[in-house]
């Protein structure tokens, strides 16, 4: 089913005669005259992108997503997990020790890691990254102590592997205690 022609507005009866007046005709006839259509009101079209020093700029790029963030310290295993764990009757399929290093160094590192661990298909992850830091201004080292621990829960929580992290525990004391944690890893499918 075809529709009907919906006609010409205004302003583009008005074009098609200025480039009709342009066109010389193969065969000469009498001109047809275009019907003047009503006047629509038609919205106008948004503003063109300034130009800046002769380019136009890229427009935005669509906002993405908000990273998927989950709960690293608590859910995602079960109590058996858990007291193996705390007793320390695990032991790690793999170490990442992040002594001595920035904090760009350390993130890359941990994120490298992990995806390692993962390519070897380990459950459990031993991360040394030094002890929180202490409360108050008794800290005579100044502000650099425990600036990995404190960004670590916010990397593995928008890192790469999140999804692929079941949960994050504290060590024993058998693996290195509060200078220290556990990744656990999911199974892969």
């Amino acid at each position: 089913m075809s529709r009907p022609p919906r006609g010409l507005s205004a302003d583009e009866a008005a074009l098609w005669r200025k480039v009709a007046a342009t066109v010389t005709p193969l065969h000469p006839q009498a001109p047809t005259p275009v019907p003047a259509a009503p006047p629509v009101a038609v919205p106008e079209p948004p503003a063109p992108p300034k130009r800046v020093r002769g380019r136009v700029p890229a427009p935005p790029p669509p906002p993405l997503p908000p990273p998927v963030t989950r709960p690293l310290t608590r859910d995602g295993l079960d109590g058996s997990w858990d007291r193996k764990l705390a007793s320390g009757a695990i032991v790690p399929d793999a170490t990442i020790d992040l002594h001595g290093m920035n904090l760009d160094t350390a993130h890359a590192r941990l994120i490298s890691g992990i995806g390692q661990g993962l390519a070897m298909g380990s459950r459990v992850i031993l991360l040394i990254a030094g002890k929180p830091r202490p409360h108050g201004d008794h800290d005579l080292r100044g502000e650099r102590r425990g600036a990995i621990r404190a960004k670590l829960l916010d990397w593995l929580a928008h890192s790469p592997h999140a999804g692929r992290i079941a949960a994050v525990r504290p060590a024993s004391p058998r693996h290195g205690g509060a200078g220290a944690v556990y990744i656990v890893l999911r199974k892969a499918r």
